[in-house]
């Protein structure tokens, strides 16, 4: 006598959100394992922090089409008992990969080179352009600035608190609490032009004369 096949599902969107809820756990494992990785310098910063680009930006997307099923990625991880801590730090509090939160620390060797400087203007430049462009969808913007934001903290002449640094840093925790496939309104992308501007402007001035 043959055994009926035990199904989780009953019809195929059922199977899509159980194929969603099990790519979900997949992404949470895999960026606890990236931290961990990184923390033991099993992975260098630039490896580390373009995998974990992707794992945000995957996890947006995927969180976005399941915010009716899954409303906390928390009680998500604890129903499925995943001992992830920093995962979920990254993933849902922070936002964005530890490198650019540290970036200071990470880049601390890194001297004040006219190519990081031009680095720094390339990618002002390219943001502005951009918004533009009308590219204002959070997967087209998060990147330019997590590599803006990334390129003037290479630059010790610029204090933690210089203008451009903070306001990318409030650009980029603001964008990582919306969906990848959310775009900015009008009046955000305004704003994020005017201080990305404002931020050009103040960097050109911070540079030392004569190119030291």
């Amino acid at each position: 006598m043959m055994m009926m096949e035990a199904k989780l599902w009953n019809d195929k969107r059922e199977r899509e959100m159980y194929d969603n809820f099990a790519e979900l756990f997949a992404i949470i494992k895999a960026t606890e394992k990236l931290e961990r990785a990184y923390i033991r310098d099993l992975i260098s910063p630039s490896e580390y922090e373009s995998e974990c680009n992707k794992l945000i930006l995957h996890f947006k997307t995927l969180s976005a089409s399941l915010k009716d099923t899954v409303p906390s990625i928390q009680r998500f991880a604890d129903t499925y008992k995943m001992d992830c801590p920093s995962a979920l730090y990254r993933l849902v509090t922070s936002g964005v990969p530890a490198t650019v939160e540290h970036r200071a620390t990470v880049a601390a060797s890194t001297s004040n080179s006219a190519s990081i400087v031009a680095e720094c203007v390339q990618n002002f430049i390219t943001a502005m352009d951009s918004l533009k462009l009308n590219m204002v969808a959070v997967d087209q913007v998060y990147p330019l600035l997590s590599d803006l934001s990334a390129s003037l903290n290479k630059l010790s002449i610029l204090p933690p608190d210089f203008e451009g640094k903070t306001k990318m840093k409030e650009w980029l925790s603001r964008l990582a609490k919306m969906g990848a496939a959310d775009e900015l309104t009008e009046q955000q992308s305004r704003q994020l032009h005017f201080d990305l501007e404002s931020s050009y402007n103040s960097f050109m001035a911070a540079l030392p004369k004569g190119g030291n």
